[in-house]
């Protein structure tokens, strides 16, 4: 099997000779290690890697951020940004060359291979949808137009060849007949015949054809168009007859089945991923492990019974499989350290709503899922972290996400304490109802454990 070619660019010669044997280790082909981004720029083309591993932190003429810019522009490699630190301007000019990954070091070697493995089914999926727009703009753009022209009195005076194609009628035996003769429709929905009225357009009136119609020709194939009615006018303004153009949208209504088919694909290759990196957490967190998922299921039954739309339900879903993927940042010792935790070790545990968001804002979801993740454990009363956001300015799925995370952690053994039965930790967030929790959150929550009998599995 193939190795994966990997090219690392990193300034500090350990940090890189590090990199390297874990890359090696895990089964990749280093392709070279250079310290520049300028020479990085020339041994991507010299040795075309299947990916690029970037310290955006570099000295030199450029930077690591415009070097990846360069590198992905001109060679279509993707980048995977690595760093312990880097300002706002430098995150902000990261932003823009869309990488396809961000690691903070120092790192683990399941958290690279995490990364890389990620980074590179991103790039072939963009790889391939890219494919697909292009062959799908090719069909599209290649689609003519059928058109027929009438007099004032409605009589066909013109076809080309593709209306003579789509109506079964030739031109020499449609001309001086009446339009509705020769062009019949009928409504998509339901299905019954349009009469043409060549007379309202004749008059000067709108068309009264429906946006997406159903031509039936002259030995009954039927096709589905889009047509216009308009009329043809002299430099005086008068109507001297009409014109119809209509489209053939047989190739835009199976592109568009088929763009639903890839959309459906691509939705089952991210939560695969999206499982495969709440297991990545779990692994370094063996206390929580199933928490996420717990959380989720709950979580997203909140918003069942909440009668939230399917769409917003399945964001909500998403980001609690990964509300605690910032954990991947925090020790491991202080992840699973019995006894108390001390303050600067809490401190450094609350980072980890930001990391998560920085980590999943680089990845393109339908939802909001970086904000939410960022905003999980913000309280209404303005309590909370990382910003202490108050009432409306903290999202819905966030709010949803703080009771079902919080009800879960009290209900569930932790290393520093025992675990709570679940009414002692529904009492919790009855006291808190309407201070740290939203209060039709938490009456919905205790809704589902009273009446309707939810529990944790």
């Amino acid at each position: 099997m193939k190795k994966t070619k990997i090219l690392v660019v990193e300034d500090e010669s350990i940090v890189a000779r590090d990199i390297r044997n874990m890359l090696v280790g895990l089964g990749y082909e280093v392709t070279a290690v250079v310290p520049g981004a300028k020479t990085a720029v020339q041994k991507a083309q010299e040795t075309h890697p299947d990916i690029v591993l970037m310290d955006v932190m570099l000295q030199g003429e450029i930077t690591g951020v415009e070097a990846a810019e360069q590198i992905y522009t001109k060679f279509n490699i993707p980048v995977v940004y690595l760093t312990a630190y880097a300002d706002s301007t430098t995150v902000q000019q990261a932003k823009k060359t869309e990488p396809f990954g961000y690691i903070i070091k120092p790192f683990e070697e399941r958290e690279l291979q995490t990364t890389i493995e990620i980074a590179l089914y991103k790039y072939k999926m963009q790889m391939e949808l890219k494919d697909r727009e292009r062959w799908l703009s090719t069909i599209l753009k290649s689609i003519g137009d059928g058109v027929i022209a009438t007099n004032k009195n409605g009589a066909v005076t013109f076809m080309n060849p593709l209306a003579e194609t789509l109506t079964g009628w030739k031109m020499d035996q449609a001309l001086d007949k009446s339009l509705s003769n020769v062009f019949r429709v009928m409504n998509q929905k339901p299905g019954k015949m349009q009469m043409i009225s060549i007379k309202k357009i004749l008059n000067g009136e709108e068309s009264a054809l429906a946006d997406e119609s159903i031509l039936v020709s002259k030995n009954g194939k039927k096709t589905p168009i889009d047509p216009r009615l308009e009329p043809i006018k002299d430099d005086n303004g008068n109507i001297s007859g009409a014109v119809l153009a209509f489209t053939d949208v047989t190739a835009r209504k199976m592109a568009e089945d088929e763009l639903k088919r890839s959309f459906e694909q691509q939705k089952i290759a991210m939560e695969g991923t999206v499982r495969a990196i709440a297991y990545t957490i779990e692994t370094r967190d063996p206390y929580t492990a199933g928490h996420q998922r717990r959380v989720t299921k709950l979580a997203y039954t909140i918003g069942e019974e909440m009668g939230l739309p399917k769409d917003q339900i399945e964001g909500l879903r998403m980001s609690g499989e990964l509300h605690d993927i910032g954990k991947i940042h925090v020790p491991a010792e202080i992840l699973s350290k019995p006894g108390q935790i001390s303050e600067a070790e809490y401190t450094i545990i609350k980072t980890h709503s930001q990391v998560g968001h920085d980590i999943l804002k680089t990845i393109e979801f339908p939802w909001p899922v970086a904000r939410i993740v960022l905003q999980h454990h913000e309280r209404i009363d303005g309590s909370g972290y990382p910003f202490g956001l108050k009432g409306d300015k903290i999202l819905l799925e966030a709010k949803i996400l703080a009771v079902a995370d919080v009800l879960e952690a009290m209900a569930t053994h932790r290393p520093y304490r025992p675990a709570l039965s679940v009414q002692e930790s529904l009492d919790e967030i009855t006291r808190n109802r309407g201070k740290l929790y939203d209060p039709e959150v938490v009456d919905i929550c205790l809704r589902l454990f009273k009446e309707k009998r939810f529990k944790f599995e």
